[in-house]
């Protein structure tokens, strides 16, 4: 399996790189009621976001709100903002077929938000007006802050809104049979309704209607899995653990190791670390990513301007923590549940990261693959991921557009000289430039490997975002030099050492996969039509050979376009046979690099007297609030 590309699709927060193969997602019969499914849920949300156009009057509403939203509105917006695809799809599979391990990174994703509580919701609250360059130029130069902030917020935002379209787009492909551009371009036209239209108030709303539907199906799912168990954890272990199923996957994981194992041994191993995550450093490095990296997401950090006072902030946070780790813990039984009654190996058939997990366990609970109530529960399940991919997409846009108009035009063009309908004006055409920009790279990248740009988007938000807001707010030396260092360090650090990590894509290792898949074909091809001929293969069994036959055609296929595809190419787009580093996320080392670019920027640029003088007046509005109410860009 592709663990990088796994490992990339999960770090998204947004979406799973989904693969899925067209057969066994929906049948066609039931591709129109799927349909229905997601055009109710589409309806749901463009309903709300007209009544939200009726509120956006000025810039403050379109970027904040107004300051108008609650902290438990907030924090189930944000919980709508972070609970993407791939915690929904991507960690139910990784548990699936993983077990613990899987478990394991929604708990790296959930200690994050300790890391947002602590540091970062009240002084940004306090400090900034709109977007992460105002935290910045508050106390430092304005224009220079602004533009490396905004340059910095607009990367990482681009980075995430790729991998957002082009999983939405496969997932629409996929489940409603819309070709590929189409699908693409449905999620950008959604996500462009929210944005231009409701501005934040929009997309606050339907970021909370996404969460609440999230919640409400995996409770569900939940419930129909645990009930049989009398809602017994030690009883639904053991079923685990007892599973033939699970202790098949475990004994393929382990391979010969499990020669000299018993079955019980084998379930048990499941509930046990080291089955995926095998590798120590990259595990401290992607963890690193995963905590420090959410701290300095840019539609993350926006969220905390939408609230009325630092009070709720903090509520904002507490409450997003309660749903988001009330939610992984959801996710440890769907996980599960799939592997029981799913199996890894049929899951593995329709995507080979799991990602389907969820939505085939919705299926057999409501009937299985044959049964209309089995695929109206793929059909919900599926049409929730979707609204989570276009939530998460519209926040993304908002941050990306909030950097270009708020800080690059109206502060650094215009310099703070611009009326309320300007600065709404500017965010409506900057969200119709980023909104395009996302659909034209989304079709660009039909077919690509995007893994690495999740997992760039972490790296610079936590390689630079972090450390420049972090020791700005806490560092009385920190200066613009050492902003405009740490960003452009951290940014140029975390970006480089995606690009020669296995992330790429690398001819030399792509053409052997090929070959020794193309010459182990034959046998595999013998070993099912074998089986297809035994008259004793019935029902579900022969049905999953038929299609392990199928996916086993399809990956020659694959296997024979790719030496193809690669025949003349020996190195990566960076000139590089293999990986220079072996970390999937380069955290562990571009993180550091960007504090000391931030701390020896600050010591070297010399004296700064805005810095200085403005230090008490942010100490002071920082921990206490006073003067928020009436922020003003500085």
């Amino acid at each position: 399996m592709n663990k990088s590309l796994l490992m990339g699709g999960l770090l998204a927060l947004g979406v799973p790189t989904l693969a899925w193969a067209a057969e066994g997602a929906v049948a066609p019969e039931y591709r129109l009621m799927t349909f229905m499914v997601f055009g109710a849920i589409i309806m749901l949300t463009m309903f709300v976001t007209y009544m939200a156009s009726k509120k956006v009057h000025s810039a403050s509403d379109f970027y904040t709100a107004g300051g108008g939203i609650s902290g438990l509105q907030n924090g189930w917006a944000i919980a709508g903002d972070y609970l993407s695809a791939a915690s929904f799809l991507g960690i139910a599979g990784l548990i699936s077929l993983y077990g613990y391990d899987g478990f394991m990174y929604s708990v790296g994703w959930l200690v994050a938000y300790i890391t947002v509580l602590l540091v970062i919701a009240e002084p940004c609250r306090n400090i900034g007006k709109y977007t992460l360059a105002d935290i910045l130029a508050y106390r430092n130069d304005p224009k220079k802050t602004r533009v490396v902030g905004a340059i910095s917020v607009i990367t990482v935002s681009t980075f995430y809104l790729t991998a957002q379209m082009v999983g939405g787009g496969v997932l629409v492909k996929t489940l409603i049979g819309i070709d590929y551009e189409i699908s693409v371009m449905a999620v950008g036209v959604l996500m462009l309704a929210y944005v231009l239209f409701g501005g934040m108030v929009a997309t606050t709303y339907v970021q909370i209607i996404k969460a609440i539907l999230l919640v409400i199906a995996s409770i569900i799912l939940v419930m129909l899995v645990w009930a049989p168990y009398g809602f017994s954890l030690p009883e639904f272990l053991t079923a685990v653990v007892g599973d033939a199923k699970v202790q098949g996957q475990v004994a393929k994981l382990l391979g010969d190791s499990a020669e000299t194992m018993s079955p019980a041994e084998l379930g048990q191993r499941f509930l046990e670390p080291g089955l995926y995550l095998k590798d120590p450093l990259d595990q401290i490095s992607l963890g690193m990513a995963l905590v420090f990296g959410t701290a300095g997401l840019p539609h993350i950090l926006m969220r905390f301007f939408t609230v009325p006072n630092a009070q709720e902030a903090r509520k904002s946070v507490i409450w997003a923590m309660a749903i988001i780790g009330g939610f992984y813990v959801l996710t440890l039984f769907l996980g599960m549940g799939a592997a029981i009654h799913v199996g890894a190996a049929d899951i593995a058939l329709i995507d080979k990261g799991g990602n389907m997990a969820a939505p085939l366990l919705a299926q057999y609970l409501g009937g299985g693959a044959d049964s209309m109530m089995g695929n109206f529960m793929l059909a919900f399940v599926a049409a929730v991921a979707f609204a989570t991919i276009v939530a998460v997409v519209a926040g993304l846009v908002l941050a990306a557009a909030s950097a270009m108009a708020h800080d690059i035009y109206v502060g650094v063009i215009r310099g703070e000289h611009a009326t309320s309908a300007e600065q709404v004006k500017a965010a409506r055409i900057s969200t119709v430039i980023v909104g395009a920009m996302a659909i034209a790279i989304g079709i660009a990248a039909k077919g690509q490997n995007v893994a690495h740009l999740v997992a760039l988007a972490f790296a610079v938000a936590a390689s630079a975002n972090l450390p420049c807001v972090l020791l700005t707010l806490y560092w009385k030396r920190c200066n613009t030099g050492g902003i405009m260092a740490g960003m452009i360090i951290g940014t140029v650090s975390a970006i480089a050492l995606v690009m020669v990590s296995p992330n790429m894509t690398y001819p030399l290792k792509v053409k052997a996969d090929a070959t020794k898949l193309i010459a182990e074909a034959p046998a595999k091809r013998a070993g099912f039509e074998a089986k297809l001929t035994d008259a004793a293969l019935i029902g579900s069994a022969r049905v999953t050979t038929t299609k392990a036959l199928a996916k086993l055609e399809k990956d020659v296929t694959k296997a024979e376009e790719d030496l193809i595809k690669y025949a003349d190419k020996t190195t990566s787009m960076m000139g590089l046979e293999e990986p220079l580093i072996k970390l999937k996320n380069p955290g562990i080392i571009s993180i550091p690099l960007g504090f000391l670019a931030v701390i020896f920027g600050s010591l070297l640029w010399g004296r700064d007297r805005r810095s200085e003088e403005k230090w008490t007046e942010l100490y002071v509005r920082q921990n206490t609030g006073l003067g928020a109410s009436n922020a003003h860009a500085h």
